[in-house]
């Protein structure tokens, strides 16, 4: 079947220029970058990240969104958008780099990294006492599918393992909490907290000093560490950097920040205890995303189920 006898692809995009993902999904379907008109009938698919608002608002045979993101908050944040299934990203290889990003910054908070670096400045010679990694708990906060992916990858270091989400789970070797009521005794018993959050208005923020105050204060690391690698506005920038400085925090790995890209003025960028990525954790490329979205909109015109669909009442 040729590409212009399927349902056309809106593919709208800001932030950075569409063209790998024009190239891509051209091979198969007739792609279109504004609708014209705006109730384009011929429009059944979209592919977004931080769409213009309102754009979909008018496609009256509009059947699927896409995700180019691991997150939706970006879709969602428009008010006018239809009601039709939003399908998220899930592939392999954003898996496989968020796996590789969080072993990477736990071993590295786990290994005194950040004070080495700091020593080899000062050309200082002086050996830290070594943590064994079963003395040392990590906490995975929002433990889906990269959750229990991140706790894999973890597990034959020998860390302690924790486990949060809003609704209750279960892994083998994992300590799973959920609810409000587990969230406490998560914290508590935590020394690195890995936050894999989605984005929503309970989570928005959820990362601000009084959570970090209730982490583990008399672990082996000399105070709890703090990586996320979710979304930006799940922390409160400047609560991160009072919980560092008052010493609720030993250190942080970011990814991602409540603006972006981080403003040059901000005092994360020079603070000796945070190490920061520019929300490079896990990068959705189009040469390994927009494959699997063409074979799903090949199967859902076959009549098969849509694969990895958002739950609009949770944001996930």
């Amino acid at each position: 079947m040729s590409a212009t006898a399927r349902g056309r692809v809106l593919l709208s995009v800001t932030g950075f220029n569409p063209h790998r993902w024009y190239e891509l999904l051209s091979k198969e379907r007739e792609v279109v970058l504004e609708p014209e008109p705006l109730d384009d009938p011929s429009i059944e698919y979209a592919v977004l990240w931080k769409q213009k608002r309102g754009i979909l608002s008018k496609l009256p045979n509009l059947k699927v969104i896409f995700s180019i993101g691991a997150g939706v908050d970006h879709i969602l944040a428009d008010d006018l958008l239809p009601d039709v299934p939003i399908v998220r990203v899930v592939a392999d290889n954003l898996s496989e780099h968020m796996r590789e990003y969080i072993a990477w910054r736990v071993l590295d908070h786990h290994r005194q990294s950040m004070l080495y670096r700091s020593q080899q400045r000062q050309k200082i010679w002086h050996d830290a006492r070594q943590v064994l990694a079963k003395e040392v708990a990590v906490g995975i906060m929002g433990f889906g599918h990269l959750g229990r992916q991140a706790a894999e990858m973890l597990l034959p270091f020998g860390f302690r393992i924790n486990g949060w989400s809003r609704r209750p789970q279960e892994m083998a070797g994992i300590s799973c909490y959920s609810g409000e009521e587990g969230l406490t005794p998560f914290l508590n018993a935590t020394d690195i907290l890995v936050v894999l959050l989605p984005l929503t208005p309970q989570t928005d923020g959820i990362v601000n000093r009084s959570l970090l105050s209730k982490l583990r204060k008399d672990g082996p690391l000399g105070g709890p560490c703090l990586i996320n690698a979710g979304r930006g506005r799940l922390q409160r920038d400047d609560e991160i950097l009072k919980a560092l400085d008052e010493g609720i925090l030993k250190e942080a790995s970011l990814d991602v920040f409540e603006q972006e890209p981080l403003a040059r003025t901000s005092p994360l960028w020079n603070h000796p205890r945070v190490f920061i990525t520019p929300h490079a954790a896990a990068t959705s490329y189009a040469e390994h995303l927009a494959g699997p979205m063409l074979t799903q909109m090949d199967a859902f015109e076959r009549g098969e189920p849509l694969r990895n669909v958002v739950d609009r009442a949770t944001g996930y």
